[in-house]
């Protein structure tokens, strides 16, 4: 398997079938970093922590009105709004737990010239465990032989040497 943990579509880890919508999935997780201008699980520059997808679907579900707020800071909110919120719906519809329900990189194209219109999609089932879940989700740990050592040592005492966003 290659590619880059955090922009793998759940069927590579699943076992299923891969289909061309597993890049689907992977573009969606680069559209994220287009909008925010950083790394997806990186803490964005005006302070926010967070992972950045989550905190989109967050905001289109809630129905804010504050879209550029989500914007690369550095654009200094300088962006059409209505390209920007398109961005963000497209970028869910990528994320889409079941390929099924992603769009064919056709219909993206179609969507961002503007040939197609976009409907707010919904909370992808990965992404509302973040928002369930309340705490830091962990996705990797730190591995050498002296962490290791260390890190089994504090799970069995209750504690963790784990990297988590």
């Amino acid at each position: 398997m290659r590619g880059t943990r955090g922009y793998l579509a759940p069927e590579w880890l699943s076992g299923v079938a891969i289909t061309m919508k597993a890049d689907v999935y992977s573009f969606g997780m680069m559209v994220f970093e287009f909008i925010s201008g950083a790394r997806n699980s990186e803490q964005s520059r005006n302070g926010k922590n967070g992972f950045f997808p989550v905190r989109v679907a967050n905001f289109l579900v809630s129905g804010h009105d504050d879209v550029l707020g989500l914007l690369d800071p550095r654009l200094n909110g300088e962006a059409n709004v209505e390209e920007v919120m398109k961005l963000c719906k497209v970028a869910c519809w990528c994320v889409q737990d079941d390929e099924e329900s992603r769009p064919t990189m056709s219909q993206v194209e179609q969507i961002l010239e503007g040939v197609l219109d976009v409907n707010m999609p919904p909370m992808p089932r990965s992404l509302q465990l973040f928002v369930d879940n309340g705490n830091d989700i962990v996705f990797f740990t730190e591995s050498s032989s002296s962490q290791t050592s260390q890190a089994q040592s504090n799970l069995s005492s209750g504690g963790s040497q784990t990297k988590s966003i």
